[in-house]
């Protein structure tokens, strides 16, 4: 097997990053590049890795969908009683990551994490189906559990206790918002001399962007 994938690899020929051809803004620069995967037809555009740390030291890596991103930053929703949410509450530095290896793109954003409002995390947890609403209640996020079949038990008690009126937003679900100081936009280049460009927040609040070599 080591042989067999240490000859994977493929050159990236697609395009180029050119100081002169990007933006200022780097939030505006992402929501550029994250509109052209949309319209590319790519599955799961805005499907992200979120890396948050544990106490200990321990990086834990796992993939989240991005529900909104503005000049204030990027937000996902989950269990604030899950693994990313403990540790976010005692060290709120995290990273974001968008693979979309179809482009030969790359964007890294490193910020911290902020809980949204309450009506913000109403107003997206009411968009929802309805199956999903009924998800979050059913599921403790993190925890082990013996079955499959006791996860979806779970599911159906949910489904019946809420049966005959509007499912309320979970006290322990909710949004975060990643208040970023630092974005990477990574383009693959041919022989691997790829294209690092990133933007990082000066002590006035300033985005400078500098090129890094590959």
């Amino acid at each position: 097997m080591a042989e067999e994938i240490s000859g994977l690899r493929r050159d990236y020929q697609l395009a180029q990053l050119k100081e002169d051809e990007m933006l200022t803004d780097p939030i505006e620069q992402f929501q550029i590049w994250l509109k052209q995967v949309i319209d590319w037809g790519i599955k799961d555009p805005t499907a992200m890795t979120v890396a948050t740390v544990s106490p200990d030291g321990q990086p834990s890596q796992r993939i989240v969908l991005l529900k909104q991103v503005d000049e204030r930053g990027f937000v996902f929703y989950t269990n604030y009683e899950s693994r990313k949410a403990q540790e976010l509450s005692i060290n709120n530095k995290i990273s974001l990551h968008f693979p979309w290896h179809f482009a030969e793109r790359q964007v890294k954003v490193c910020g911290v994490a902020q809980k949204v409002s309450t009506a913000e995390s109403l107003k997206y947890f009411s968009s929802r189906p309805e199956e999903s609403q009924l998800a979050a209640w059913a599921s403790s996020q993190s925890r082990p559990i013996d079955s499959r079949s006791m996860l979806m038990a779970q599911f159906a008690r949910m489904k019946e206790k809420f049966k005959n009126g509007q499912i309320p937003l979970p006290d322990f679900w909710g949004g975060y918002r990643v208040v970023p100081h630092e974005i990477e936009f990574w383009q693959g280049g041919s022989h691997r001399l790829h294209d690092r460009l990133v933007y990082q927040k000066n002590e006035q609040n300033q985005w400078l962007m500098s090129r890094l070599m590959p």
